[in-house]
């Protein structure tokens, strides 16, 4: 085990740089004024499933900020939920600050066990909200936060890691991974409530609004204040829930199936640019089925599953086309930064039956009798989830999906826009970028940096640089040449050009886990296991793994817990 002193003694080595390292080619701000930050954070969101990222989805709101800002293509988050949003807030990696993985596996019987303190985010880690409150900015938190300890869920007043004990000035929303779009488990600011709610309810319309409310509020009692707003919305995170009109939208669209889709989409992001034109599109995985090979009852209930998926969507980008009015009839879009990016790739978990009504368990109803209940899908009372083969086609163009170390379960699309200074609208950026460069972007921009001491704690050093040189110039260096990865035992580094994967099998010792090696100048996709004709580079890069794990990890890489590698299982073969 590395002893804490040992860690923060290599972390201050590896942040030498600091978060001046790109201060001479940082782009200007407008004179006189710090500008107003939006968050976006979808959930479970495929790469390719927007419009503006080649996706049949229709997004149009989202679309015309891509249109304004700008759309980045290398952009890698930690392949499930609460790992990525910790390293967003903080700007640290995940084991840096305990959040290895979502807090909820400790709810489960074999769960466990972890290391004490692991889903506690350290005091020594300063977080984005605090950060900005120090600066002067009003912080409010509206929808998913998912950073909460499983024993500090009953109570939120009590304990140190809700959002007002973490820099938030208000909080709206809810606590765990994912709760019902209809009935949610709400959250306002410390206490759990549960209002009496319309016939026509719905979480991502009640969230929008929240928001909406507290920026007309803001900007009528305190306009000299800027304001950061997290907005985290539970789409497309299951229960997969919307109004049927949405969904009938979208009849005759994927009655073609997921194999068709994925290979309409990958021609599609060549044509817009938002990929290479050389990219080459990896196969089906061995364990996903061919669309050719289902019933016709299968094929009847899955292309409704995906065109639900797609009206959920769509309905979310409605209401985030709200936000960007208010921001707009407030006089206040020129000088908002706004990101909108996804927590990981898309959801994979459903297994090949997909989820009929019941989250994260096996799917025992015969397709006939789910055909014969099509209506009831995405209604109240109904949770359902896609079959895993749509999550295929939702991280075209890359192998895998939520949960895997490949790009399928890393790559997210990323939009920022800025109209006050980001001149190029619509372009695509290339900088190879990871989920920890958001925050120190964020402040930069701000005019503000995470503090080297907070609350008489001297804090862990930031991993994350700023990217914001590519804001105005698009051959502005990699904020960082390497990146590792890991999760549930599954290990990936990029270092340069080259990108190393691991997958590794429960049970089985860490050093015989076989590695691929893909050389990223040449294949976007990931399509091409180079390690036989590299394995010095591939060595290098095992070396390399090892030494970043010890540089940010302040435990040994150990087997994941039995109940982790009995669902994992479960993900890839069923």
């Amino acid at each position: 085990m590395i002893h804490r002193r040992k860690l923060l003694l290599s972390l201050l080595g590896s942040s030498a740089l600091g978060s001046s390292a790109m201060a001479g080619s940082a782009p200007r701000r407008p004179m006189g004024t710090r500008p107003n930050i939006v968050a976006i954070v979808l959930d479970d969101l495929g790469f390719s499933d927007l419009g503006c990222f080649g996706g049949e989805i229709r997004t149009p709101n989202i679309d015309r900020l891509a249109a304004r800002g700008l759309r980045y293509n290398r952009f890698d988050t930690k392949a499930v939920c609460s790992p990525t949003r910790a390293s967003l807030m903080t700007g640290r990696n995940a084991h840096t600050v305990r959040m290895p993985d979502v807090p909820d596996v400790l709810s489960v019987p074999g769960g466990g066990p972890y290391p004490e303190g692991t889903f506690h985010i350290p005091a020594e880690a300063q977080n984005l909200a605090q950060a900005l409150r120090g600066a002067g900015y009003a912080n409010w938190l509206v929808g998913k936060w998912h950073l909460v300890p499983m024993d500090q869920l009953d109570d939120p007043a009590k304990g140190d890691a809700w959002p007002l004990q973490r820099g938030f000035d208000r909080f709206y929303g809810f606590a765990r991974g994912w709760t019902d779009q209809y009935r949610p488990a709400l959250v306002e600011d410390d206490r759990y409530i549960s209002p009496d709610l319309p016939a026509d309810y719905h979480l991502s319309a009640d969230l929008v609004s929240r928001s909406t409310d507290m920026i007309r509020g803001h900007r009528a009692s305190r306009p000299e204040q800027p304001f950061f707003l997290y907005l985290g919305l539970g789409v497309a995170h299951s229960p997969i829930q919307v109004p049927a009109r949405y969904a009938d939208a979208y009849a005759g669209t994927y009655e073609k199936g997921w194999d068709a889709m994925r290979a309409e989409r990958f021609e599609r992001m060549k044509r817009m640019g938002v990929i290479p034109a050389d990219t080459n599109l990896p196969q089906r995985e061995a364990g996903d089925r061919a669309w050719a090979d289902l019933s016709d009852d299968e094929r009847v209930v899955f292309a409704r599953h995906m065109a639900l998926y797609a009206g959920f969507v769509q309905h979310a980008d409605e209401q985030i086309g709200r936000l960007f009015e208010t921001l707009e009839a407030t006089g206040q879009a020129e000088n908002t930064i706004v990101v909108l990016l996804s927590d990981n790739g898309p959801a994979s978990e459903a297994g090949q039956a997909g989820v009929f009504d019941g989250l994260y368990r096996p799917n025992t109803l015969p397709p006939s009798e789910q055909r014969a209940r099509l209506a009831e899908l995405g209604a109240p009372g109904n949770q359902s989830q896609y079959p895993r083969p749509w999550a295929f086609a939702g991280s075209t163009p890359f192998q895998r999906y939520k949960l895997w170390p490949h790009l399928g379960g890393v790559r997210a699309p990323l939009i920022v826009s800025w109209p006050a200074v980001i001149r190029d609208g619509g372009a695509v950026r290339s900088q190879a970028l990871d989920v920890i460069d958001v925050a120190p972007t964020l402040l930069e921009a701000a005019g503000t940096a995470f503090a080297g001491e907070a609350g008489g704690r001297t804090q862990t050093p930031v991993a994350g640089r700023s990217f914001s040189a590519s804001f105005t110039d698009p051959r502005a260096p990699d904020p960082r040449d390497t990146q590792y990865f890991e999760l549930r035992g599954s290990r990936a580094i990029r270092s340069g050009r080259w990108r190393a994967v691991a997958t590794h099998p429960c049970g089985q010792p860490f050093e015989d886990d076989r590695w691929a090696l893909y050389d990223l100048e040449t294949d976007f996709s990931e399509s091409r296991d180079v390690s036989a004709r590299h394995p010095d580079v591939l060595a290098r890069l095992k070396r390399l793994w090892q030494e970043e794990w010890s540089r940010y990890s302040p435990h040994p890489l150990t087997q994941p817990p039995a109940r982790i590698c009995e669902s994992l299982a479960h993900y890839d073969s069923h």
